[in-house]
């Protein structure tokens, strides 16, 4: 563990435990939502499109994205990373946004609800999560994690690629990396068949 990592035992416990805490939010849906037909046709391609753009970023960043404390042996700004810093997190969200809508039904303010609250816990957890990151990658990749900083942002996609790629893609390592995402998707998908309310 680096003397960044240990500077931020906060940072360190969520990023830990990011999962658990975003499971929180998302029982929240399956318990409280009232989802339709209409809304689950509404909010599932989204959440495939967050979906795939977090296998899109596994593929480059590999098995390293399931740990419990952050890892990287090296520096990735290829594919999605040459886009945006946090391709997974992005993604993730896109996904969480994808089924509050599924979620709403027909409820214009449930819907409206449900999204704010997703929002805003991915939105507090990745904030910790990402700011120790970043104190780990500053401190092991130096000049050349802040030369990246500088060329691509954080949370805003950038439209042309940063003109750097460091990093290949391996479509092998997303069955191992994700499958508890995979089996998350898949609870998802039947808790919304189960609610469905029409």
């Amino acid at each position: 563990m680096t003397d960044s990592n240990r500077e931020e035992p906060l940072g360190a416990f969520i990023f830990k435990n990011r999962g658990a805490l975003l499971a929180i939010p998302a029982l929240a849906l399956v318990t409280l939502g009232r989802p339709t037909s209409r809304s689950i046709w509404r909010g599932l391609p989204l959440a495939i499109l967050g979906e795939l753009l977090r296998c899109w970023a596994v593929g480059y960043s590999g098995t390293t994205t399931r740990s419990d404390r952050v890892e990287a042996p090296q520096l990735v700004t290829a594919g999605p990373y040459a886009h945006i810093r946090n391709p997974l997190y992005l993604g993730n969200t896109i996904t969480a946004l994808g089924f509050a809508i599924a979620f709403a039904g027909k409820s214009r303010s449930r819907r409206t609800g449900f999204m704010l609250t997703t929002l805003a816990s991915m939105v507090t957890v990745y904030g910790f999560v990402v700011r120790h990151e970043e104190r780990f990658l500053a401190d092991r990749f130096g000049d050349a994690y802040a030369d990246y900083c500088t060329r691509v942002p954080a949370f805003g996609w950038r439209l042309k690629p940063a003109p750097f790629a460091r990093g290949t893609y391996d479509g092998s390592v997303i069955a191992a990396a994700e499958s508890r995402t995979f089996m998350t998707f898949a609870a998802m998908l039947a808790a919304l068949v189960l609610r469905r309310r029409d």
